[in-house]
């Protein structure tokens, strides 16, 4: 089928030549090698009819002159059709359908216009009125000359071909001034003296001893004493780099905080100031209101291990980062941001692999202890500006051969000296103690498996199946010895310092591996764990079984208790939401259930150490770390709840009587009298007792995140 407006061509096959209408001659035609050789005559001249290479041989006269139909197009045989274009839209390439089939064969470019065209009859009446103006200047000429011959070239007017006037200017010449001074000619002293061999000696080999001893200097890294500072007329350690300076730094840092809170004023001021007012409405629910988000260029694509408050200053904190996806693992940073400069960390600590935990040490604010995935441990100094760690465990000091998930600082020993615990999936407990130049490790307690069936294992089977694989553990506030470690297995151990020999107690409750344990801040015998099997439990260390669990409907990535309540808790999972309990206010369900993130996954979250600012840390597996403040429902202590109970009781008695309050002076119980002098932390104590208590009673209390109320289950 032909396109429109091709043409059909007839393709005929040469006609052999008739030898009846020839001279024919002896052997006329010749077959050589499949072609005809046509003999010439007086007319034409010989020719040869090749035979195409792929025609069917000893074709009948009938085939010869059948006719076969071919379609001529216009397409270029040389455009190409299969060329990719960059789509921005799609951020991709993709081929173009449009073939460009348009080729130039000659182009030539010259001066030729068409007879017809109506360039040339512009150009014709241009000629003509120049003419027209030549003879009228012509005819000018001969007037103003009296019939005179008129050269053809002073009739033009051409004696100067760019039509030039005579123009004539004056200007003015200033006055030529001169000036001399006379100066005193440059002190001169006339100076001679007589260089003898002996002396060219002497300050040769002064010269070669003075280049010596500045070698040496170089070499050691020696600094110039207080005495030769001060001899130079600088004080001591100051710096001859004034730009660079220390000075400099600090101002530039702190104008890009005031610059910083000025960008930020608004979420500046719902930190300090704003209050959610439809909490007085709504009695058991809170919100968390979304303040500064913390990322930088280096953490993109990274995952967020570990936040962790600086106990001294409670606007900085320090964020470690690696990769929770084994089989994409690449290098690890620590990153210090602060509420002051939320758009820059403060400082920067890369590592070859990937940061798994990091702490701060309690009374020396400026050391950091890490774990990384490879098992090392390191520790930090943040007051250096290098990017290497002061002290660093190796396989000759007894690094970990598995990843580190938690490395927690201790108090000195007796002999003054610096350590912290780390736990691995090597199984391994280990204390390790800053020395002079290296670390010194001490292997506290090894994990070993424990079945869940009632018969014993014997020393043999539990050698062969190894030890089990630690994920977390926490230290007791209140008794430095105890500590409770979370498995891979999903078993909790609760271990003593002292007593490594074997576990004090297992909690055998998970399904899945313990992501997380920690202790209550009031409470010396409750603690908080949380799991992969979508579950939070609370347990009391002298029970096996936990008092309340609850089922979050997701993984659970990292738990924490809240410094100012008892009751109080939050809980992070992978579909980017954080769940906030108050056990006092009401435990069958979450005071608050809020999305944070979208398309990610959180991982961990830290509270802030300052009881007196309510912000809560979020990290998610995109590198970026989210700063909430908890609305005031979700704020209650026990000292501001019983005021806030006593204000309303007040309020509600001065309602009943009228409007009139009572002028004489209300008699104390001697209930609120004795709970009066108890410390708030003593309170917070016998708040979560009195709920602990009612569990115990009543057996285990579980929670379902999809339920409206909670289900109690007998254990």
């Amino acid at each position: 089928c032909a396109p429109p407006g091709s043409m059909p061509v007839k393709k005929r096959t040469p006609k052999r030549p008739d030898p009846a209408e020839e001279h024919v001659e002896e052997h006329a035609m010749d077959e050589m090698e499949g072609n005809i050789i046509v003999p010439g005559n007086e007319w034409e001249p010989p020719k040869m009819i090749i035979r195409p290479p792929d025609q069917v041989p000893d074709l009948s006269d009938k085939d010869l002159s059948e006719e076969h139909t071919r379609v001529l197009k216009a397409d270029n045989p040389q455009a190409p059709d299969n060329l990719a274009r960059f789509n921005h839209k799609e951020k991709t390439y993709k081929f173009d359908p449009t073939v460009d089939q348009f080729a130039v064969s000659l182009s030539l470019e010259g001066l030729l216009l068409h007879v017809e065209s109506d360039d040339l009859k512009r150009q014709k009446q241009a000629d003509e009125s120049e003419k027209e103006a030549l003879l009228k200047e012509v005819e000018k000429r001969k007037a103003e000359a009296g019939g005179e011959p008129i050269d053809a070239d002073d009739a033009r007017g051409l004696r100067n071909q760019f039509n030039f006037s005579e123009r004539a200017s004056q200007t003015l010449n200033p006055g030529v001034r001169d000036r001399g001074t006379i100066t005193e000619p440059p002190a001169s002293v006339e100076y001679a003296a007589i260089a003898t061999q002996w002396e060219i000696y002497d300050s040769y080999m002064e010269d070669q001893e003075r280049q010596k001893q500045a070698k040496d200097n170089k070499g050691k890294g020696k600094k110039p004493t207080e005495e030769q500072a001060s001899a130079k007329g600088s004080a001591p350690g100051e710096s001859d780099d004034v730009v660079h300076g220390e000075g400099v730094g600090n101002a530039a840092k702190i104008l890009e905080r005031m610059a910083n809170q000025n960008a930020f004023d608004d979420i500046t001021q719902d930190f300090k100031y704003w209050e959610d007012a439809s909490d007085m409405y709504r009695e058991g629910e809170g919100t968390l209101l979304p303040l500064w988000k913390f990322t930088s260029e280096k953490a993109k694509r990274k995952h967020v291990t570990s936040i962790k408050w600086n106990p001294s200053f409670h606007d900085m904190f320090a964020v470690g980062y690696g990769s929770y996806d084994f089989m994409k693992q690449s290098s690890g940073l620590i990153s210090g941001f602060s509420l002051k400069n939320p758009s820059f960390p403060e400082f920067t600590f890369s590592t070859e692999t990937g940061v798994m935990c990091l702490d701060w040490h309690p009374s020396h604010h400026s050391l950091i202890c890490v774990g990384l995935y490879d098992g090392t441990v390191c520790v930090f100094d943040v007051h250096q500006t290098k990017n290497t760690p002061i002290f660093q465990s190796t396989v000759k000091t007894g690094k970990h051969t598995d990843p580190v998930w938690e490395v927690c600082w201790q108090e000195e020993d007796l002999a003054k000296n610096l350590n912290f615990f780390s736990i691995s999936s090597d199984g391994r407990v280990t204390l390790w103690t800053l020395g002079k130049n290296n670390l010194e490790f001490s292997d506290v307690m090894e994990l070993k498996l424990v079945s869940s069936s009632s018969e014993p294992q014997s020393e043999d089977e539990t050698s062969l199946c190894g030890l089990a694989g630690g994920c977390c553990f926490d230290f007791n506030r209140h008794s430095e010895h105890l500590f409770v470690v979370g498995t891979e297995e999903g078993k909790i151990h609760k271990c003593s310092k002292a007593y490594n020999s074997q576990y004090l107690e297992t909690y055998d409750s998970h399904h899945m591996a313990v992501y997380s344990v920690r202790w209550n801040h009031f409470h010396p015998s409750v603690f908080l764990s949380c799991s992969a099997d979508w579950t939070v439990k609370v347990w009391d260390h002298a029970a096996k079984n936990p008092r309340m669990s609850y089922d979050l409907n997701n993984q659970v990535g990292d738990v924490a208790w809240t410094p100012w309540s008892s009751t109080t808790f939050a809980a992070c999972t992978s579909d980017g939401k954080v769940h906030v309990f108050d056990l006092n206010e009401n435990k069958n369900e979450a005071m608050c259930e809020q999305k944070v993130v979208r398309k990610a996954k959180l991982t961990k979250l830290a509270f802030n150490i300052n009881p007196k600012s309510p912000c809560l840390l979020v990290g998610d597996d995109h590198g970026t770390v989210s700063s909430l403040k908890l609305s005031p429902n979700m704020r209650w202590t026990a000292v501001s709840k019983a005021e806030a109970e006593r204000k309303q009781k007040e309020a509600e008695e001065a309602a009943a009587a009228g409007g009139r309050p009572s002028h004489r002076a209300q008699p104390k119980k001697s209930g609120d009298d004795a709970a009066s002098k108890k410390s708030p932390i003593e309170q917070e104590v016998e708040k979560l007792d009195k709920i602990l208590e009612v569990a115990a009673k009543t057996g285990e209390f579980n929670y379902a995140a999809d339920d409206q109320a909670g289900a109690k289950v007998e254990p």
